[in-house]
């Protein structure tokens, strides 16, 4: 196709008219949405005792992390990540996300298996 033809084919003016009844089907399905229940709400109530254990953590490692930066501040890096790291395991240990990443482990496990198995079996 050359350029003064899409030119031509591009310069028309056509009118799109929409067909008869559209107007008035999408007004009756727009009333009927909102004629329906609201949505249902986030359920923040079960959500906060995971946010507040997230936040715990999260406040945790800044502590232990600051923690161990003033105990010593004068040693070199490789002597200051070799003290960090034990305290971080131990705290880790303290707090148990040894428990907590099994169960994130074991919940990524119980989504995935089954919607691989969906994704896997062919439509009806």
């Amino acid at each position: 196709m050359r350029d003064d033809e899409l030119d031509h084919i591009l310069s028309r003016h056509v009118d799109i008219v929409p067909s008869s009844g559209f107007a008035a089907s999408v007004m009756e399905t727009v009333r009927s949405e909102t004629a329906g229940p609201p949505p249902i709400a986030f359920p923040w109530k079960c959500a906060f005792p995971g946010l507040a254990a997230a936040a715990i953590l999260l406040v945790s490692v800044v502590v232990v992390l600051v923690r161990g930066v003033n105990d010593a501040p004068s040693l070199p890096s490789q002597s200051m990540v070799s003290t960090t790291v034990p305290q971080l395991i131990n705290a880790a240990k303290t707090l148990g996300v040894g428990w907590i990443l099994l169960s994130l482990l074991l919940t990524l496990v119980s989504v995935t298996i089954p919607t691989s198995l969906i994704r896997a079996t062919p439509p009806q």
